[in-house]
C-alpha cells in the first residue's frame, strides 16, 4: 500500500478567544464555555461551535509506510496546541502520505486551517498546488475531488449533504468494533476533569474505526484484492496484540475478532 496518514482530532471550546470576541474577561474558562454555547444555541439553536472556535488537544493517527503500521497520537499529554500542529504538518511534509478522514474536509481540516493561521504555522506542502511539485496540480490536498485526500464520508455521500452518516454507524455496520470509551460530546467534561490520556485514547480508537472503513473502501474500489485486504486486517490485529500495556488498543481488538 501507499503511505496513508489516517488521521482525527479532539476539540475543546477556545476560552481564549471566547474571552476576547464576548468581552468575558473575568470570568473561567467553564464560565466562559457555557457563556460560548449559550450565544451558539441564540444563533443556531444548537451549541455546536463554528470550527474557528475550537482548541485541538488531540490528533490521533494510523500511518502506514514502507509495510510498517502505527497507532499513536501526536505530542504527549504536555504539548500544547502549537506542538500538535506542527508535528502534523512536519508528517506530511516528510512522508507525502495520503491523507485519510471521516467529515475530515467538513470539521478536522477546516479547524486545523484556523488554528494554523492563529498560531503562524508553515505548511507549504499541504497548501501546495503545483507551484512547485507539478504532481500536486492534479492530486493535491485541499481540492474536494482529488484522491490525496480522502474524506470517506464525503466520498460515499457522493458528496451530498443529505447522505452523510456518523462513523460510529457504518463502522458497526461493516463490522468493525465502533466509537469506544465516550463520544465527542463528552471530550469537553472529560477535559474539566482532567482526562486528557482518556480523549487521546478515544481518538486512537476513532483512527482505527476509521482505518477499517478505509481499507473496505479500497477493497470495493479495486485498490485491494481480497487477499490485500485479509492481509491489511492481520497486520493490524497483529499490531494490537503486540501493544499488550494500551488497554483501549486491546479493547478494540477483542471487539474486532
Amino acid at each position: 500500500m501507499i503511505n496513508t496518514l489516517v488521521f482525527d482530532i479532539e476539540t475543546i471550546p477556545d476560552v481564549e478567544a471566547g474571552r476576547r470576541l464576548n468581552n468575558l474577561n473575568d470570568l473561567p474558562d467553564e464560565a466562559v464555555a457555557q457563556a460560548m454555547f449559550t450565544l451558539q444555541r441564540a444563533k443556531s439553536g444548537n451549541d455546536f461551535l463554528p470550527h474557528y472556535l475550537h482548541k485541538i488537544i488531540a490528533i490521533s493517527a494510523v500511518m502506514t509506510h514502507s509495510h510498517q503500521f502505527r497507532v499513536w497520537s501526536l505530542g504527549d499529554e504536555q504539548s500544547d496546541e502549537k506542538e500538535l500542529i506542527s508535528r502534523f504538518f512536519k508528517g506530511l511534509d516528510k512522508y507525502k502520505p495520503v491523507l485519510v478522514s471521516w467529515n475530515g474536509s467538513g470539521f478536522d481540516l477546516p479547524v486545523l486551517h484556523y488554528r494554523t493561521l492563529l498560531h503562524g504555522i508553515s505548511a507549504p506542502l499541504y497548501w501546495e498546488h503545483g507551484e512547485h511539485e507539478s504532481s500536486f496540480r492534479w492530486n493535491n490536498y485541499l481540492s474536494r475531488y482529488h484522491y490525496r485526500h480522502i474524506d470517506l464520508m464525503d466520498i460515499l455521500a457522493a458528496y451530498q449533504n443529505k447522505a452523510f452518516a456518523p462513523l460510529d454507524d457504518i463502522a458497526v455496520l461493516l463490522g468493525f468494533p465502533g466509537k469506544m470509551g465516550m463520544n465527542g460530546s463528552k471530550v469537553w467534561e472529560n477535559y474539566l476533569a482532567g482526562n486528557l490520556k482518556s480523549i487521546r485514547d478515544y481518538c486512537e480508537t476513532d483512527v482505527l474505526n476509521t482505518y477499517c472503513v478505509y481499507l473496505r473502501f479500497e477493497l470495493m474500489r479495486g485498490q485491494l484484492n481480497q487477499t490485500q485486504y485479509d492481509a491489511a486486517l492481520t497486520q493490524l490485529k497483529a499490531y494490537l496484540a503486540g501493544e499488550s500495556s494500551r488497554a483501549h488498543l486491546q479493547e478494540f481488538l477483542g471487539a474486532l475478532q
